[in-house]
């Protein structure tokens, strides 16, 4: 396949799983005879929340050639900046409820030169989409679970749960969890802000895994998707592009912030009588679906139908350049004050 595939990410070292993902594409690529890099500004720039060894270029200006493909994130599209006017290129959405953050107001979406292709992660991601821009077809990317380092080891009654996505709800959880006399011997693990291997070696000995999707909806839900492979029983909040987890047979859905339920049900599942069979066919539906052969074979798919568009050599500008203008878009309001 001529021609690189260029992935801009964004500089940080705040745990992020859609950078993981990007990361991965870049070596499903590369071992699928694709020229394929991730792209940061600064010169020896490495991620160290997990082993970041993939190819990467950098410098804030970049030079495409005609058959190059560019993907860009969906938070770094913002109103009259076109990353590398006229190249071929992607807007990858790892989050459709964020996707137009920025630019909710912005016709035609995205502004560009040309006409980007459009990637998505989930199937509800694809739906929404589809709907928010008539005309475009976005393209499903399944994410790669990584069932090597998410395997399932001897476990213990243990009840995990990551409460950066909420932090009150978080609070009041382990609350009820604790003054049930069910959890009594029942560790409560929250594994908010460690390394990707340290959640990967909590989770293989945890029984069950309550996942606290982002209120403002998820593109997939990463963590449920890594809980299932290794091994624990899930209950949670679909958060909308998570909902097809929950086809898994090891997987319970409970209704938006019904907190005491889930407490409920995740105290319930550490005594299901089924939990050993659940926990194998559970890791077993992951592997089927969420695999490094089905997401390459998408990945190859998606980049021939955007170089299948109009396209041409370009010089790129990296997106940290607009850094201010994306960041403000999550910035929290201000409480109000009386003087």
């Amino acid at each position: 396949m001529a021609g690189r595939v260029v992935y801009a990410a964004l500089e940080t070292q705040f745990p992020l799983g859609g950078i993981r993902v990007l990361s991965q594409q870049v070596e499903l690529l590369r071992a699928a005879g694709v020229e394929a890099f991730r792209w940061t500004p600064t010169p020896g720039f490495r991620y160290k929340w997990f082993d970041d060894t993939v190819p990467t270029l950098s410098g804030m200006n970049l030079e495409l050639g005609e058959d190059d493909l560019l993907v860009v994130p969906e938070v770094a599209v913002v109103p009259d900046r076109d990353p590398a006017r006229g190249a071929h290129s992607v807007i990858y959405s790892q989050g459709h409820y964020i996707t137009f953050l920025g630019t909710a107001d912005l016709d035609p979406y995205p502004g560009w030169a040309a006409r980007p292709a459009l990637w998505t992660v989930s199937q509800a991601g694809a739906h929404m989409l589809r709907r928010a821009l008539p005309g475009y077809e976005p393209h499903l990317v399944p994410p790669v679970i990584d069932t090597d380092r998410f395997r399932p080891a001897d476990k213990v009654r243990r009840v995990a749960w990551m409460s950066r996505r909420r932090p009150m709800e978080s609070t009041l959880l382990r609350r009820l969890l604790r003054s049930d006399p069910r959890s009594a011997g029942v560790e409560l693990h929250d594994i908010n802000g460690v390394s990707h291997e340290e959640v990967a070696r909590v989770l293989s000995e945890t029984s069950v895994f309550i996942a606290l999707s982002t209120p403002e909806g998820e593109g997939f839900g990463l963590p449920t998707a890594e809980a299932l492979a290794a091994g624990c029983l899930v209950t949670g909040y679909t958060g909308g592009g998570g909902a097809e987890l929950y086809a898994s047979p090891a997987a319970w859905p409970v209704p938006e912030l019904a907190t005491d339920e889930l407490a409920d049900k995740a105290l319930e599942l550490l005594d299901h009588p089924d939990k050993d069979e659940f926990r194998r066919v559970g890791r077993q539906w992951i592997q089927q679906r969420y695999n490094a052969e089905t997401a390459t074979d998408a990945l190859l798919e998606g980049i021939r139908l955007a170089r299948a568009q109009p396209g041409r050599a370009a010089t790129a500008v990296h997106p940290t350049q607009w850094t201010d203008e994306i960041v403000k878009h999550f910035r929290r309001p201000e409480p109000a004050t009386t003087g």
